[in-house]
């Protein structure tokens, strides 16, 4: 079964809907009178699961993927020495100042592994874990905003590349066949 893990979290969570990156631009098209907590889903739903899927790219962040459970602390874990600087970055994109944002963080990513498990084969192991979040990956990053640094923050430069954020056949093509390669 195939679904969309970022509209799935969005739309389980009650978050509006998310737009997606402008690949000239690098920016999603929000207006000033855009409330902030659409702001905070544009931020923390792809940045969490940007986040997720290097973490699970290990064998033991997938391990403890599959061990992890709604009490589980995973903004540390996703984010193991740039917790602080996530959080800040989500919340200046989201006008939070004065919030604190890591519980509802933490909502998503408990919500993500939720949502993951209960879409992985009844024996699903690491290599399942794997490969759910790679088939995810271009999707995820179609909304993932720049301004956030992600690719930094998880020192993975190649998360922030707009060639992440392009889509059509042609690049339809190009992803294809660079997950092809990641595969191996």
């Amino acid at each position: 079964m195939s679904i969309n893990l970022l509209e799935t979290v969005q739309q389980n969570l009650g978050y509006p809907a998310l737009q997606k990156i402008d690949p000239n631009t690098q920016e999603v098209v929000l207006g000033a009178d855009t409330p902030n907590e659409d702001r905070f889903s544009q931020a923390a739903i792809p940045a969490v699961l940007t986040a997720f899927y290097k973490y699970v790219q290990s064998d033991d962040g997938a391990a403890e993927f599959l061990q992890g459970n709604l009490n589980t602390n995973w903004l540390d874990k996703i984010f193991p020495d740039s917790r602080k600087e996530a959080v800040q970055t989500i919340s200046s994109y989201a006008h939070q100042s004065g919030l604190d944002p890591v519980k509802k963080i933490n909502e998503i990513a408990s919500e993500t592994v939720q949502v993951v498990k209960a879409n992985l084969p009844e024996d699903g192991g690491i290599k399942e874990v794997k490969s759910f979040f790679k088939n995810q990956r271009n999707t995820i990053l179609l909304y993932l905003p720049a301004a956030l640094n992600m690719g930094e923050l998880l020192h993975d430069t190649t998360l922030d590349d707009n060639t992440n954020k392009m889509e059509g056949p042609v690049s339809s093509l190009m992803h294809s066949i660079g997950s092809a390669f990641n595969n191996n």
